[in-house]
């Protein structure tokens, strides 16, 4: 016989990040301030990349795969808690939760990978600058970001999968603002086993593995930029690291919170700190972060104003 999801719950209550009325409505506009920010942000990094023709190296070919991601991510799960914030009701249906849950897991996976790719750039960049535009060819760059693409896809079908065959019975407070993986696992009726290992392996792999492979790179590149005589020559090489450096910690760190720590309430209600970070501060800091100290965006920014002026 097919098994089938028989849980009695149709929707669910998102408890949000407050329960203090009085907070709602400064936390609507903080948080619709952030998401517009974050929309401009990201949609004007992909434009400036896509027109300016010197911004066309694999570097920002891949920065503006980011970009993409950031905003997607972000679109996936704040629209939603911005509505939340002005209904006296925080309701989710079941179909959009587990909806919710595959495109955030498709997005949030995905960056993980898509940061390692980044890091192998800036690698090849520093360690290999003879070859690299052998080596991060186009046809490479399109084969990073199918990779990256896939194991989003592919992380994101296993958790979803997993979820529908979870058991709701009575229990519909999500204690999270979205629909996330250990949220809904508290409500579960039945086994969650499963979903525990799928979780713990996923983790493992998605965070580990690249955190690995950007340690593993970054050692190259610091021995590279010490045997780099000049102090101009080490700065240089070094600030075309530092953005990059900065997003990983910020984003690694907070999923790391709120993934790879004991399970309780308390942690949970903490991880909504940290899942706040990674899901609506990290994409609108990621444009700023590789733009304040690159001196390429900076130029193409400039030359695209005085173009439109001109015109």
């Amino acid at each position: 016989m097919t098994e089938k999801n028989h849980s009695t719950v149709t929707e669910f209550i998102l408890v949000g990040l407050t329960d203090k009325p009085e907070l709602q409505l400064a936390l609507f506009l903080l948080f619709l301030g952030i998401y517009v920010f974050t929309v401009v942000g990201n949609l004007g990094m992909i434009t400036l990349i896509g027109l300016s023709s010197h911004l066309h190296t694999p570097m920002y070919y891949l920065l503006s795969s980011l970009s993409f991601i950031d905003l997607c991510q972000s679109t996936v799960i704040t629209p939603k808690m911005l509505v939340n914030f002005v209904m006296e009701k925080n309701t989710i249906s079941y179909a959009e939760c587990m909806t919710q849950l595959y495109f955030f897991a498709t997005f949030a996976i995905a960056e993980c990978h898509m940061l390692a790719a980044m890091a192998y750039d800036r690698y090849v960049a520093i360690c290999n600058p003879l070859l690299y535009n052998v080596t991060m060819c186009n046809q490479v760059c399109f084969w990073l970001l199918i990779g990256v693409c896939s194991m989003g896809l592919m992380g994101a079908t296993a958790h979803t999968t997993c979820m529908l065959r979870v058991l709701f019975c009575k229990d519909d407070k999500i204690n999270h603002y979205f629909c996330d993986v250990l949220p809904l696992l508290e409500l579960s009726c039945s086994s969650t086993f499963v979903n525990e290992v799928v979780v713990l392996c996923s983790s493992a792999f998605n965070i580990f593995v690249p955190v690995l492979s950007i340690v593993s790179s970054y050692i190259f590149v610091i021995a590279s930029i010490l045997r780099i005589r000049s102090t101009e020559g080490r700065y240089k090489a070094f600030s075309t690291c530092s953005s990059h450096i900065s997003a990983v910690g910020l984003f690694f760190g907070s999923v790391t919170f709120m993934y790879l720590q004991p399970s309780s309430v308390n942690s949970m209600d903490q991880g909504k700190v940290s899942s706040v970070f990674y899901t609506i501060i990290v994409p609108m800091l990621n444009p700023l972060i590789y733009s304040l100290r690159n001196k390429d965006v900076k130029v193409a920014l400039n030359n695209l104003v005085k173009k439109r002026n001109f015109l």
